[in-house]
Parts: structure tokens; C-alpha cells; sequence
């Protein structure tokens, strides 16, 4: 199975390539908007492994959370290429991503905590908070999720965590780089894994997954993970 994954979610965002023989990703340049960069970015992947979008049998794309503007380029940049070439999608949440990464790591434990935190902006964090129950070895690890999906200021979510500090936690994306001083000093003993963070190619993995097991959707069914609601929707209520 050939899989053409993008990722949005960040200024910079990557794309990937992955298939039965080949795996290639290349991250974006943060300094040129994605309108600008897509759909070239995904041809020359695609160029210089000699594969046509024709061969391309599963397409995958970050929901979001993120930038509202970068999540719609991303995900109607894969809709219309799914949609002229009549292929199935799989849409991935970020914040999964980022717990998957995290549960791959040799310093994450079984029954420890996950914490992905991604920068929302106005020194907000998008976070989602799961246990890693089983690790999962050539299978999916085993996960089990403590918090849903929100977005708030760094110390209010983790004082809403503070009945879990039994637990180590281990806390990976930009957002716990950028505050990682508030959560040092709320008390925390965690594991923050400090490395350049590319989506695309997880992304990728899990679509496959999730493709095997039935669960790749058609074009239109795509749906935007926002967590916040969008400014425009928050102006028209405070007009109201």
C-alpha cells in the first residue's frame, strides 16, 4: 500500500511517503504559507520516488487541532486529490500523532501518562492527556484516554491535572517545549521529549492502520478537529 500523508497543523508542516519499499518525508519551509507551498510540495515527493498520484493508494491528512487557514488548505488539498483519483482518506488527529510518537519512545513506560500539548496561540495550549496501558511492539500500543481533546492556558490544564500526579508523565509537542517552565514548576517529575517533531510520517503509519482495519472514509467525510471554535464564529456571538 502506497500512503501520501500531509500534515498542516504548524507553519512549517511536512509531508510523507510511505509504501511497501519506500519511505520518504520532507518537512516545509515555516517562512512560506501552505497555499503557497501545495500542491508542489506533494509532487516533488512524489517526483522523486518515481511514483504517480495514480499510484497512490490511500491518502492521509492532520485534522487539526491548528491553524484554522492551514487545516483548510491541507484538508481541501487532500480532498481534491482523493476525489479526482477515486481514492479512499484517513483523516488523523494531530494530538493522536503526537501521543503516538511519544509511546514509541524507550523512555516512556507502560502506565504513564501522555500529555501532547500543541501552541493554540494567545498563550493557549491544545492538550490531550492519555495512558499508555500496553506498549505495542509491531502492533498499535495500547491506549487509554484520560481527557478529550481542549484548549487552555498551560497552568489551568495542569491544575486540572493535579489528582493524576501519582503518575509520571511524559509530555511531548511544541506547546510543552514553550511552556515547559510552568510545568517544571508546578511540581511535575516529567519526561519531556525535546526534539524536532515531524508529523507526516506517523501520520502515515496510522492511516495505513486504520485503512487495514476498515476505517479510511471517502473525501467529503473528512471533519476538522478545531477544539476552539473558529474567531469568526466567536465574533458573530459577541455581535449577537
Amino acid at each position: 500500500m502506497i500512503v501520501l500523508a500531509l500534515d498542516t497543523t504548524t507553519p512549517g508542516g511536512s509531508v510523507a511517503l510511505l509504501g511497501d519499499e519506500r519511505a520518504d518525508v520532507s518537512a516545509g519551509d515555516p517562512r512560506v504559507t501552505h497555499g503557497q507551498r501545495l500542491p508542489a510540495e506533494l509532487k516533488q515527493i512524489l517526483g522523486r520516488n518515481h511514483v504517480s498520484l495514480a499510484e497512490v493508494d490511500l491518502f492521509a491528512v492532520a485534522a487539526g487541532p491548528g491553524s484554522f487557514t492551514g487545516l483548510r488548505v491541507g484538508i481541501a488539498t487532500i480532498q481534491g486529490l482523493a476525489l479526482v483519483n477515486r481514492r479512499p482518506v484517513v483523516a488523523v488527529s494531530a494530538l493522536d500523532a503526537l501521543t503516538r510518537l511519544a509511546a514509541d519512545e524507550t523512555a516512556v513506560q507502560e502506565g504513564d501518562l501522555i500529555a501532547a500539548w500543541m501552541d493554540a496561540q494567545r498563550g493557549e495550549v491544545f492538550a490531550l492527556l492519555n495512558r499508555l496501558d500496553v506498549r505495542g511492539g509491531h502492533s498499535p500500543p495500547d491506549l487509554h484516554q484520560v481527557e478529550a481533546p481542549t484548549v487552555g492556558r498551560p497552568d489551568a490544564t495542569l491544575q486540572r491535572w493535579q489528582a493524576l500526579r501519582d503518575r509520571r508523565t511524559c509530555f511531548i509537542g511544541g506547546g510543552a517545549l514553550m511552556h515547559r517552565d510552568v510545568i517544571l514548576s508546578a511540581g511535575h517529575e516529567p519526561v519531556v521529549i525535546d526534539r524536532l517533531l515531524i508529523l507526516a510520517p506517523i501520520i502515515a503509519r496510522m492511516a495505513a492502520e486504520l485503512a487495514v482495519t476498515g476505517r479510511a472514509i471517502q473525501p467529503h467525510q473528512i471533519r476538522p478537529v478545531y477544539v476552539r471554535r473558529p474567531d469568526a464564529e466567536l465574533a458573530r456571538g459577541r455581535r449577537r
